[in-house]
């Protein structure tokens, strides 16, 4: 597995955040039983950052907490099994090093502050649970209607309670 980080923020944390990060990366991955080793691109940010980003892809001028970059196209989500074709295997793995592509993170550090203590907890709670929620989105989970959402939310609790990372 290959997490690639870029924090372009001058934050202080009171935790590894590549640490904590990287095994909510892993946890999500084995969770949905993904059979490939996996790349995952991660970006901290601030409020300036992430509105500047999601201006520009999502044609929203507004900062959010995350925002999600898959890479891959899913027919089913969490199911890997399209991807054993050769188109498959040059159009969302890596060809030099054999992991599949799943995509970019951005995380706004300043909002996921504001969030934690909004919601009475950690900023490593609220960091893992962006991640986790950001890493379905780059397995193809979605929650724009009910039935996603709530399968979104169980597997997100699901990823974080087996990592021991709950509601402080």
């Amino acid at each position: 597995m290959t997490i690639l980080f870029e924090n372009e923020t001058r934050e202080e944390f009171d935790f590894s955040y590549e640490e904590v990060l990287t095994q909510v990366v892993n946890e999500a991955v084995s969770y949905e039983k993904c059979p490939y080793v996996c790349e995952v691109n991660i970006t901290l940010t601030d409020n300036q950052g992430i509105r500047t980003i999601n201006q520009e892809f999502r044609g929203l001028d507004i900062p959010t907490d995350v925002l999600s970059f898959p890479m891959v196209d899913y027919e089913m989500a969490g199911d890997f099994s399209h991807l054993d074709t050769l188109e498959a295997q040059n159009m969302y793995f890596n060809l030099e090093s054999g992991e599949l592509l799943l995509g970019d993170i951005v995380i706004s550090v300043e909002r996921a502050k504001e969030q934690a203590k909004e919601y009475g907890h950690s900023l490593k709670r609220e960091m893992a649970f962006l991640t986790a929620h950001s890493m379905l989105h780059l397995m193809g989970y979605d929650h724009m209607e009910e039935d996603e959402r709530i399968v979104m939310e169980k597997k997100q609790e699901e990823i974080l309670q087996n990592l021991g990372i709950t509601r402080d």
